[in-house]
């Protein structure tokens, strides 16, 4: 079997996102234990001075192929479990491949750290320290230090490289990593086979991303409400986490709706 790319019509870029909520509402404990064993993953990697953050940003082309697996078990009826997040480590699985996404995720986490030393260069730190503010208690000091940190022009011109560079990383990478496990490509031929698949599709991927942007939007202006009629800062507390929670779970089990409408496999003409 070959594998082509296929051309979806725009609209399906909102499909996607549509059935990635419909998918994890009928699995949500499972989902939602696959992202919570990541997050625990998370803390204990930043916990290791200096490789951590390496190491974080190494395992989320992994991520995305352990979501990936879990979409395409739930949509073929099987368990949602722990275990599909290390089938690649798994004893009979290929060699190979293992060691073309191990490769893959070397490039990925080299790739964005680049990028944000670059930007943390350009705004000399504007970007971490206006992350602190805005965490730290809402007072008229901390209130001006936010206009004055939203005023330095590095800010703007770091988070245009991050936000620039970083999106022309993920296309490349988008589908990747369900390439290399389920269609043995290796790292150049599946970086190119994302990104050409990005490409011919974006108008579905366009209105993939604005739908996202529209339900967080949407989302988080519900909350706002809430909290404003109700009134709280523990309220506010208590509702955002399992919120962003439910979003980046939903994210993430879109990807292979998006990635099985983007390639289809079609038989190999016989060799004369």
């Amino acid at each position: 079997m070959s594998l082509r790319i296929a051309e979806v019509p725009a609209g399906r870029g909102a499909v996607w996102v549509r059935h990635s909520f419909v998918l994890f509402f009928r699995h949500p404990l499972g989902f939602s234990l696959l992202f919570f064993l990541f997050l625990v993953a998370a803390l204990i990697l930043m916990a290791l001075p200096w490789i951590g953050a390496f190491l974080l940003l190494a395992v989320m082309p992994l991520l995305t192929l352990g979501f990936a697996a879990a979409t395409r078990a739930a949509q073929q009826g099987q368990p949602v479990h722990a275990g599909l997040l290390f089938e690649p480590f798994k004893p009979g699985a290929d060699a190979q491949r293992r060691n073309v996404l191990l490769r893959l995720c070397l490039l990925y986490a080299a790739l964005t750290a680049g990028t944000l030393l670059l930007a943390q260069s350009i705004d000399a730190g504007a970007f971490e320290r206006l992350q602190l503010l805005l965490g730290a208690q809402r007072t008229e000091a901390n209130q001006r230090e936010i206009e004055a940190a939203l005023a330095d022009p590095g800010l703007v011109n770091g988070m245009l490289v991050r936000l620039v560079l970083l999106g022309l990383i993920s296309v490349p990478f988008w589908h990747a990593p369900m390439l290399v496990a389920w269609q043995g490509q290796g790292l150049a031929q599946s970086l190119f086979s994302s990104a050409l698949a990005c490409w011919r599709n974006r108008g579905a991927f366009f209105i993939y991303l604005m739908a996202w942007a529209g339900v967080s939007a949407a989302i988080g202006l519900v909350a706002s409400l809430v909290v404003g009629l109700i009134g709280g800062q523990a309220l506010a507390a208590l509702t955002l986490p399992p919120v962003a929670l439910l979003l980046s779970v939903a994210f993430y089990v879109s990807l292979y709706f998006m990635y099985a409408e983007s390639f289809a496999a079609t038989p190999q003409t016989p060799a004369a």
